[in-house]
């Protein structure tokens, strides 16, 4: 069976959209009858349809939120962990699904382990949903009878990483707040106020004093061409972000960023703390050390530690222990390098190197706690330092007239 989305009609007249499962587009078309709504358009779920004069992007090449990843793989895990069959399960949380999008994706994974695929072969249709990691441990779990284990691993480690980004956001949220509300307020002091209050001395045979004709000039130029600074600034961003689709200035702008103190510290602990916690989840799935490192690899967004990741790989390949290859490398954090080391003594290297990205998470966290702290006070300071030179540029010239007038 394949889903279907469909529009139809329903007896007051209303449009009502939604997913159904059919052997064919006539079959789905007659449950929609059956179920008194009169169908206007029936598609499959994954193919374009026509929207508002536009086209939809095909369902398997839509992302969803790392929330509903997270809610989905939970669902899967708890009812394939009550032994109900993978297809009823498929079929249970896409019903449980608010979103047609996701109902729709779920439902064509269902349709694929009903024709005999595995799951992760049916999931690969979706790949900016389930990445490799995620397919890479399914199909471990399917192969090693432990499915539902590795499925409630997964729901886990999709819900720390949930947590995480979400706390990393809020913490940036009050910063970009205070710098937004920093620049409306200076820019409409410059554009708006301040020509008012030093028009008074325009027209004035005084020399008037450096910092009063710096702050006019500063005025006239953010009215004058505050528009076009802005436009300029868009498009260098534009710029900037179309130039950096290029693999080899990409590369160079992340070794330009990993040489940048303070930078290079947090980029290192969130990558570093990703790869630790991914290789430790695959790896307790049962998925080989080299494809786990290959795989963890891929989830490093800087692009040269993730050609480190691959040289480990290589090293380790060739007969080396992980430890060692993390170390001759020299981007990975002593800790995290420490810890492997105890681990693959231990025989614990899948709970060691979980316990390195529950540090580095934690180390991760305190740093932006510090610095946003910092950050604060900061701008409170830049704030008052540029009210303070707003306000001295306008009373030196009044004190100026005081001073001739006695």
């Amino acid at each position: 069976m394949t889903a279907y989305r469909y529009k139809a009609l329903n007896p007051g007249g209303k449009l009502v959209r939604g997913v159904l499962e059919g052997d064919s587009e006539r079959q789905v078309r007659a449950q929609l009858r059956n179920q008194s709504l009169r169908p206007v358009d029936v598609s499959e779920a994954n193919r374009p349809t026509p929207s508002g004069g536009g086209w939809r992007l095909p369902l398997l090449r839509q992302r969803i939120s790392t929330g509903d990843l997270a809610l989905i793989t939970r669902q899967l895990a708890t009812l394939v962990l009550s032994n109900l069959p993978l297809d009823e399960a498929l079929q249970a949380a896409a019903a449980q699904s608010r979103s047609s999008r996701i109902k729709g994706m779920l439902l064509q994974v269902r349709s694929r382990v009903a024709e005999g695929h595995t799951l992760a072969y049916a999931m690969a249709e979706f790949p900016l949903v389930f990445n490799e990691m995620y397919r890479a441990m399914v199909n471990a779990g399917e192969h090693a009878g432990f499915l539902g284990p590795v499925l409630e691993q997964l729901a886990d480690y999709t819900e720390q990483r949930q947590y995480t980004g979400q706390k990393l956001k809020g913490a940036m949220i009050y910063p970009f707040i205070l710098v937004g509300v920093a620049i409306a307020v200076i820019t409409l002091l410059m554009v708006f106020i301040v020509p008012e209050l030093v028009g008074i001395f325009a027209h004035s045979s005084r020399e008037l004093p450096l910092l009063t004709r710096g702050l006019i000039a500063s005025s006239d130029f953010f009215r004058d061409w505050g528009l076009w600074l802005l436009a300029g600034l868009m498009a260098l961003a534009w710029g900037a972000r179309r130039l950096l689709r290029n693999p080899g200035r990409r590369r160079r702008w992340h070794a330009l960023l990993l040489a940048t103190p303070g930078i290079s510290r947090l980029l290192v602990a969130l990558d570093t703390a990703r790869f630790a916690s991914t290789l430790s989840i695959l790896m307790a799935s049962g998925v080989p050390l080299l494809e786990s490192l290959r795989i963890a690899g891929e989830v490093l967004t800087n692009l040269v530690l993730r050609e480190h990741s691959v040289v480990v790989a290589e090293r380790v390949a060739e007969g080396s222990s992980l430890h060692r290859a993390l170390e001759r490398s020299g981007r990975f954090p002593p800790m995290m390098v420490h810890m492997v080391a105890s681990g693959e003594a231990s025989g614990e290297l899948e709970t060691m190197l979980e316990r390195s990205a529950t540090n580095q998470e934690r180390e991760l966290e305190m740093t932006l706690s510090t610095m946003m702290s910092l950050f604060e006070p900061l701008m409170v300071v830049f704030m008052g330092g540029m009210v303070l030179t707003i306000v001295l540029a306008i009373l030196l010239p009044i004190f100026d007239l005081n001073t001739m007038v006695k």
